[in-house]
């Protein structure tokens, strides 16, 4: 690594954290990137596994396209990897409309497995009736699969679904339609199924969760010096003011909704002047050394943008705060260079 390189990168984490722009010097292939990183990928999941970027994102598709990841050892080289089919599905009931994968590495019958929650359903366009959570178990280790399918996450239309642990046990989060469209909860039994009854974490109450539609979906755990967040997507997806907000698990039974905090400003959101809409829909990952929280989230370079495979997968760093919480700052606007997340590869 070139010695510039060394002063570059502690100083591009905090000119990213401060959503400042990275300085022309470190403008090298192997330690700056731009966003987006592909040009269609909506809902994102990414994560750094023993030496490999995977990516995976909403595909929309029917069972000729199913679920796809992408994998790379640079974010260069994520940007130009070819998205490869992990999971192809004809059954009618299940065969089209895949949104929103997500990927956890968890204890099964057989050790640990790469568990994909994701949603889909019948083709058409009656996504309230038909679309539905499903799970997929790989045969090893290997993020890509193969795949095999285990079945519904839960016994309803529902959708976004992920996992938190809490207390040394497994809970589902996911989005329901109801009278609006609220977050949801539930008590795993397995990697791939819930028991017992659901509970309603948070419905769109605040002004801000309902500027586009009355609509909180996409809950995503991450865990802090002992504490234990949700992050979730308000609005609407089809609408600019698709935004992050928070809730916090405080103690107690995790199927209590007294249990929860919900935090009354969102934590990330449009920024105009850096042509940024609709920021959203998010996951997290740590940089290959480990020493780097960063945030995947979708977002519109229009304001007049909608919600379809326009929508491009994004990434950057976020910092915490004194008082614990995350601090996602002011999302980058595209073809800012950014630092590479730490301990990243260089390219062959």
């Amino acid at each position: 690594m070139k010695p510039f390189q060394l002063l570059a990168r502690p100083l591009a984490a905090l000119l990213a954290a401060l959503s400042l722009t990275l300085p022309a010097f470190a403008s090298d292939a192997d330690t700056t990137f731009t966003n987006p990183l592909n040009d269609g990928g909506p809902d994102p999941w990414m994560t750094w596994y023993e030496g490999h970027y995977y990516l995976a994102a909403t595909t929309w598709g029917g069972p000729e396209l199913g679920l796809t990841m992408r994998k790379a050892k640079t974010i260069e080289g994520l940007k130009q990897a070819e998205a490869v089919q992990i999971w192809q599905d004809d059954t009618p009931e299940r065969c089209c409309n895949f949104w929103a994968p997500e990927f956890f590495l968890l204890d099964g019958p057989n050790g640990k497995r790469w568990y994909g929650h994701f949603t889909g359903g019948a083709a058409g366009d009656d996504f309230v009736n038909t679309q539905f959570m499903h799970v997929i178990e790989s045969e090893g280790t290997d993020p890509m699969g193969p795949y095999h399918y285990k079945g519904k996450l839960v016994e309803r239309n529902a959708l976004d679904g992920g996992v938190i642990e809490l207390d040394g046990s497994l809970y589902a989060i996911y989005s329901v339609w109801n009278e609006t469209q609220d977050l949801a909860i539930r008590k795993m039994d397995t990697p791939w199924s819930t028991v017992g009854e659901e509970t309603t974490l948070a419905r769109p109450e605040l002004d801000w969760e309902r500027q586009d539609g009355t609509v909180l979906e996409g809950p995503v755990a991450i865990h802090h010096g002992g504490r234990h967040f949700v992050t979730y997507a308000a609005s609407a997806c089809w609408g600019p003011n698709y935004k992050l907000g928070l809730l916090e698990y405080t103690g107690g039974d995790p199927l209590d909704v007294a249990s929860w905090k919900k935090y009354p400003e969102p934590v990330f959101q449009r920024d105009d002047e850096r042509g940024v809409f609709a920021p959203g829909h998010n996951t997290f990952f740590k940089s290959p050394d480990g020493t780097e929280d960063w945030i995947a989230y979708h977002a519109n370079d229009l304001e007049s943008d909608v919600c379809d495979m326009g929508r491009t997968p994004r990434i950057q760093p976020f910092t915490w705060g004194e008082d614990g919480l995350p601090v996602f700052g002011r999302p980058v606007a595209a073809d800012t260079p950014l630092a590479v997340p730490s301990g990243t590869p260089a390219a062959e």
